[in-house]
């Protein structure tokens, strides 16, 4: 064997190195080898494995037999891909460029598994100055890789607090948000989450849960939509055995199982009105009886709901009582669109790309600065669901590097110009005359494709404008 040289390929025998030891020394080389922490192999100008030392068999999971007269593309290196696919005079591009090399890598084990590794590698030359093969060191640095993972990690976290409890971001509105969250969660007042779909009403429930004094109680979430009306009492409150067809047994409702804790019903703008009527009991006497049974049952629990739904138009559609709408909305939680903390947009995407990335063998560095731009000026009607979606859609299609526009879905890239009107669901965040003066400029001045817009019909658009004293004219001429 011959000594690679540390600064180029490794040239003909020189006057000092392993060619001219001690005959002693020289017959024990391969002893030598066998005792180096660093994986070793020798490969010949075809790429095929001529020696391997013992700490490259303990690193990969191969015996000595498996690898030698094997190809070195046997353990799928991740540099070494891309090495071969751009080279077009040699099978690698070492060997074609003859120049020393030194650079962080994956290799796959013998079970699939792959390890990072510090990999270094030279040209051997014989006495008349050609190739005959080249030699490789592999440096385990998995540990390594897993303390500067763990620093990363505790970076993010230190990073202005910008995560709290799943959500993500430094905006103004953000940081008022934690702040509510984490006042709310201290009292046993209801709490009304509000916000359009995708903004995290959920990770809010759950984060006053989890803050609160009753965090080592039961939490329980139910959605409201999800059931039809003849379910969602039983759902609910629970039933006796016999009382209606398929009542086989006495069941226990979402109210029972959330005693001493805390029950998020979601969508709650879709409960129908009779269940509304016992929710509200609930709220006021802390009681209520199963289906089907007469005997009043109590129950601690503290109620948190939520809703993407404008309830002050349900309440004057008929669809949701009044009474019920003062009871759940002690404290008010309004959680922003995207679109009004755009400056969040780049802090979200790269949480998403580290977890998506923990979750793959890919190496996506992030976004591109013409991607980046892209997500700054797209609306994000589907709001953070939206975002996350997106970057999943976009790990399939790209390999590794950067995110492009060619790896987002085509709403994404090509938008559509006129965005659907920005309908606030908390009360007193947009009175009902701004909606309507902000509906009818985007329908211009069509009542019926105000009332679309709105989600109401054209009679309640015309009694709005005599309520309010709106003239047409004037509000498309503005």
């Amino acid at each position: 064997m011959q000594q690679a040289h540390a600064a180029g390929p490794i040239a003909r025998p020189r006057a000092s190195g392993m060619d001219h030891m001690d005959p002693p020394f020289d017959a024990h080389w391969r002893e030598i080898v066998e005792i180096m922490q660093e994986g070793l192999l020798l490969v010949d100008a075809q790429g095929t494995i001529k020696m391997v030392n013992k700490a490259l068999e303990d690193m990969t999971g191969y015996t000595r037999e498996e690898l030698t007269e094997a190809r070195c593309t046997i353990f799928n290196c991740d540099a070494c891909r891309v090495v071969r696919s751009d080279s077009q005079t040699a099978w690698c591009k070492l060997f074609e460029k003859k120049q020393f090399v030194r650079r962080k890598c994956h290799v796959m084990r013998k079970d699939g598994s792959y390890l990072p590794i510090l990999k270094t590698a030279s040209i051997l030359y014989n006495a008349e100055g050609r190739p005959l093969g080249a030699v490789e060191t592999m440096t385990d640095i998995s540990e390594l890789d897993r303390k500067e993972s763990e620093l990363q990690q505790l970076a993010r976290l230190l990073d202005e607090k910008t995560i709290f409890h799943g959500m993500v971001g430094r905006s103004a509105k953000m940081r008022t948000i934690f702040n509510l969250v984490e006042k709310a969660s201290q009292s046993d007042a209801p709490v009304f989450i509000c916000g359009e779909s995708g903004t995290g009403k959920e990770l809010v429930a759950r984060a006053i849960h989890d803050l609160g004094p009753r965090s080592d109680e039961p939490y329980v979430q139910f959605n409201c939509a999800a059931l039809n009306e003849s379910l969602l009492e039983s759902e609910l409150f629970g039933h006796v055995k016999g009382a209606f067809t398929g009542a086989f047994r006495h069941r226990q409702g979402r109210f029972e199982a959330a005693h001493g804790g805390d029950i998020f019903l979601d969508e709650i703008g879709d409960l129908p009105m009779s269940v509304q009527v016992k929710l509200l009991r609930v709220l006021e006497t802390k009681s209520f009886e199963r289906v089907g049974d007469n005997r009043q049952l109590f129950v601690d629990v503290r109620i948190i709901t939520a809703t993407n739904k404008f309830l002050p138009e349900l309440i004057n559609q008929g669809r949701f009582r009044e009474d019920l709408f003062y009871r759940i909305n002690v404290i008010p939680v309004h959680l922003p669109a995207l679109r009004e903390r755009k400056e969040d947009i780049p802090l979200l995407a790269d949480f998403f790309i580290q977890r998506l990335q923990a979750k793959s063998d890919k190496n996506i560095k992030g976004l591109s600065p013409k991607t980046l731009r892209m997500f700054m000026e797209y609306s994000w009607p589907g709001n953070v669901r939206e975002l996350k979606s997106t970057l999943e859609y976009a790990f399939v299609l790209a390999d590794d590097g950067a995110i492009e526009p060619d790896h987002l879905p085509s709403n994404v890239r090509a938008p559509q110009p006129t965005q659907a009107i920005s309908m606030e669901t908390c009360p007193g965040d947009m009175d009902q005359k701004t909606q309507l003066v902000q509906a009818l400029r985007q329908a211009g001045g069509n009542k019926s494709e105000t009332a679309r817009i709105l989600g109401i019909n054209r009679v309640t658009v015309l009694n709005r404008m005599r309520k309010y004293g709106i003239d047409l004219k004037r509000v498309i001429q503005i």
